[in-house]
């Protein structure tokens, strides 16, 4: 049923993000440098997604955009409760930031939920780690996560029954996040792309930084 979500909830976000046809300029009328490397067609470009955000990593230390998304960046939402989506998109990230550090380049993979309830520091800390050795784990108050998921235009949806059921599933899109330094949002990652597409897609836009 999961896997009915995740679909449902990645065609709520590409309707959102797509419905308009795409500008490859910005809002100064300047072109788009990374336009060679887009696969995705965004509402209003890609300045639409992303911000600031204030949210707590696992050793507990409130973290922001500027102290995390210091190098190129795959960012995910989901959740560790998570019996299968979020496991294989994460390790898929994982996967393709270890190709591209083979050619040299140098990418984290940061996880941020959307389930603050159940994913403490402790918990979102222990399972990026076991993602990625370098993966980040961030949550943080449900205000902190409404905020964050805002600002990147991510949907999620905590039934209403699940207050007492530890074992309740969280709807919510499923798209990874391509984020540079000095940049912010670049582009969307799908998750039917291979490791091999996602180091391809962010080899690309890092080289034409």
């Amino acid at each position: 049923m999961i896997r009915t979500y995740a679909a449902l909830a990645a065609g709520f976000i590409i309707a959102l993000l797509g419905g308009l046809a795409f500008l490859v300029v910005s809002g100064r009328g300047e072109e788009d440098p990374f336009a060679s490397c887009r696969s995705t067609n965004i509402a209003g470009g890609a300045g639409q997604i992303g911000g600031p955000f204030s949210l707590v990593d696992g050793q507990g230390e409130t973290v922001t955009e500027k102290t995390v998304l210091t190098k190129p960046s795959l960012v995910y939402f989901g959740y560790t409760f998570c019996p299968d989506v979020c496991p294989f998109d994460m390790v898929r990230n994982a996967e393709a930031v270890d190709l591209l550090e083979e050619k040299g380049k140098d990418v984290t993979p940061i996880f941020i939920t959307v389930d603050p309830e159940r994913d403490t520091p402790e918990v979102v800390g222990e399972w990026s780690s076991a993602m990625h050795p370098r993966a980040i784990g961030l949550t943080g108050t449900q205000e902190q996560i409404h905020a964050a998921t805002q600002a990147y235009k991510v949907y999620s949806h905590v039934p209403e029954h699940a207050a007492g059921d530890e074992s309740y599933l969280v709807d919510h899109s499923t798209f990874t996040y391509l984020m540079l330094p000095g940049y912010g949002f670049v582009d969307l990652i799908r998750r039917d792309q291979t490791p091999e597409q996602v180091a391809e897609t962010a080899a690309c836009f890092i080289d034409h930084m």
